[in-house]
């Protein structure tokens, strides 16, 4: 039971961390909006691309965690839809383990990044030219916090597994798709 107590707390941070980027892209949406209205009038707020991207960029790299936690990623199971909960279970280990794997290389990869850019003041090479560091260090932190959700959950879920209780995974690193199906 300890192990859904977390993953509730993880779903809860991550419906937070969900609509502070829905915020985040909603307000982008509406400066583009403007500076659209404005060209219209013949002026322009500037650097409106720049900063889509850059919202993108932050977006999904927290939105992941929340995706993650609501069974969103996209995953092929022809094998696994065809198992019994043991097979079902060690499937689904088995992608979480290799998913953590590779974000985490990502994070990891994606510190060095922020490091020069913090080392050389490095500045957008953009009309804007934006510190690249207000940018990277928002989005290095969400692939930091993607790596640790997904090191989290493949541990509780390995551990309910352990415990005798793999049938429980499924509502926690299930495929989506069949998940609509059982319903």
């Amino acid at each position: 039971m300890m192990e859904l107590i977390w993953i509730d707390r993880l779903r809860r941070i991550n419906r937070w961390v969900a609509l502070a980027t829905g915020a985040m892209l909603l307000a982008c949406a509406a400066f583009v909006l403007a500076d659209i209205i404005l060209r219209r009038l013949g002026s322009s707020l500037g650097g409106t691309d720049e900063i889509a991207g850059y919202a993108m960029a932050i977006g999904t790299a927290w939105g992941m965690s929340y995706t993650l936690l609501e069974l969103g990623h996209v995953r092929i199971d022809l094998l696994r839809s065809r198992g019994g909960t043991g097979l079902k279970a060690m499937a689904d280990i088995f992608s979480m383990i290799v998913l953590t794997a590779t974000v985490t290389f990502i994070a990891i990869q994606a510190w060095p990044v922020v490091e020069r850019s913090l080392t050389n003041s490095s500045r957008a090479n953009t009309p804007l030219e934006t510190p690249l560091i207000w940018v990277q260090v928002p989005w290095f932190a969400g692939w930091i916090w993607f790596a640790t959700v997904s090191a989290l959950v493949t541990c509780l879920a390995l551990s309910m597994v352990l415990r005798g209780r793999a049938e429980e995974t499924e509502a926690i690193i299930g495929a989506f798709a069949e998940q609509e199906t059982l319903q």
